[in-house]
């Protein structure tokens, strides 16, 4: 006789966070704080623009790590 196997529920999995759509977050804060969070590799930019942004991110933070070109 086969018994189905169910997996087992932990009591703590109610506490895990919901997922969370990372571009949402970052358009919800533009839109109603105008931060901007932006990636330097972000494929979305061409080079000038990815360059802007890590220019802007060495001047207000200081160099940044290794870079991922």
């Amino acid at each position: 006789m086969k018994i189905p196997q169910h997996p087992y529920r932990c009591p703590l999995g109610r506490l895990q966070p919901n997922a969370v759509d990372a571009d949402a977050v970052k358009r919800d804060g533009w839109r109603e704080q105008h931060i901007l969070v932006v990636h330097e590799a972000d494929e979305r930019l061409d080079f000038v623009e990815r360059e802007l942004v890590r220019r802007i991110g060495e001047r207000l933070y200081g160099p940044g790590g290794t870079r991922h070109a």
